[in-house]
C-alpha cells in the first residue's frame, strides 16, 4: 500500500517521475540496497548476455506473487472504502497510533530509570501509578 499525496492506494514499480533521489533504485518505494545490481530477494542479477532460463523463471515467479500482492491488497482497499472507511480516517488513525506509541516508549523510558534509581524492578512501579501490566 502506497503513502503519498493521493493517500493509502497501490504503490506502483516505477514512479516515473525523474524526481527520485539518488541511491540504489526503488522498487514499490523501498530502496533495493547498496548493491545497485541486487535483484529480488538479495539475488544478484545477472549480468547482460549471462541470463539463463532458471533465473529469468525465479524472477517472473517473484513478479507474479508481487502482482498477486498488490491485487490482494487493492482488494482490501476496495473493501474498507466500501465499509466507509476513508483515507483521510485510515490516515489519521495512522498518525494517532504512531503518536500513541511514542508516548508510550516515553513513558516505559522515563519508568524503567525510576526504577533504576530506586533500585527496583519496573514491575514494581506499576500499582504505584495505577498501572496493569498490560498498560
Amino acid at each position: 500500500v502506497g503513502e503519498g499525496k493521493a493517500g493509502l492506494g497501490p504503490r506502483s514499480l516505477d514512479t516515473g517521475t525523474g524526481l527520485e533521489s539518488p541511491g540504489p533504485p526503488l522498487l514499490g518505494g523501498r530502496r533495493l540496497g547498496p548493491n545497485l545490481e541486487q535483484g529480488a530477494r538479495g539475488r544478484p542479477s545477472p549480468k547482460s548476455g549471462q541470463a539463463d532460463g532458471a533465473s529469468k523463471d525465479s524472477l517472473r515467479l517473484d513478479i507474479q506473487k508481487l502482482k498477486e500482492k498488490r491485487d490482494l491488497l487493492d482488494k482490501e482497499i476496495t473493501q474498507l472504502i466500501s465499509e466507509g472507511y476513508s483515507v483521510d480516517e485510515l490516515e489519521d488513525h495512522i498518525s494517532q497510533l504512531h503518536e500513541y506509541n511514542d508516548i508510550k516508549d516515553i513513558g516505559q523510558m522515563l519508568l524503567g530509570k525510576l526504577a533504576m534509581i530506586r533500585g527496583v524492578t519496573t514491575k514494581e512501579l506499576y500499582p504505584e501509578f495505577g498501572l496493569e501490566m498490560n498498560d
